[in-house]
């Protein structure tokens, strides 16, 4: 790690910094924590599609007249809506590795398990859909229990 020059007396010519070089600074690429990171990424491109996903039920995209969104019931229009944006903030949010985005995507997620599981009249029962996101969820704490444990106190 170079070091910066000390100020120059008064009177003295100061010395011009060196340019700051792509080797002088590399992130940990071994660590847990770089691991959750690209954890956090994968997760966000895909809490991106879910939110797309919603977004073409919103738009009417790929379906019928008399199947759009307008045809729904207000409880899926409603549900089908806070999905559709709260997966796209989410997935900013986990882009970005922000703790305000683990704690979006963990609330839309649970908030999606609670829809799947209790009110199965809005989606209906998938339990593909339950498990992902539990398998997701217990991933997202196992990275970050271990990029915390990495961390010097």
């Amino acid at each position: 790690m170079k070091r910066l020059p000390s100020p120059a007396p008064a009177g003295e010519p100061v010395e011009q910094l060196a340019p700051v070089q792509a080797e002088d600074y590399r992130p940990d690429r071994e660590g847990w924590a770089w691991r959750l990171v690209v954890f956090l990424r994968i997760t966000a491109g895909l809490a991106m599609l879910k939110g797309l996903y919603h977004w073409s039920a919103v738009c009417g995209i790929g379906v019928s007249a008399d199947q759009g969104f307008d045809a729904q019931s207000l409880s899926w229009q409603t549900a089908t809506v806070f999905f559709a944006v709260i997966d796209l903030v989410a997935a900013v949010g986990l882009w970005l590795a922000t703790p305000w985005g683990a704690v979006v995507w963990l609330t839309g997620s649970v908030t999606m398990i609670v829809v799947q599981v209790f009110f199965p009249l809005i989606y209906g029962l998938h339990w593909i859909v339950v498990a992902g996101l539990l398998g997701l969820i217990a991933a997202y704490l196992f990275f970050a229990i271990q990029a915390a444990r990495e961390q010097p106190n």
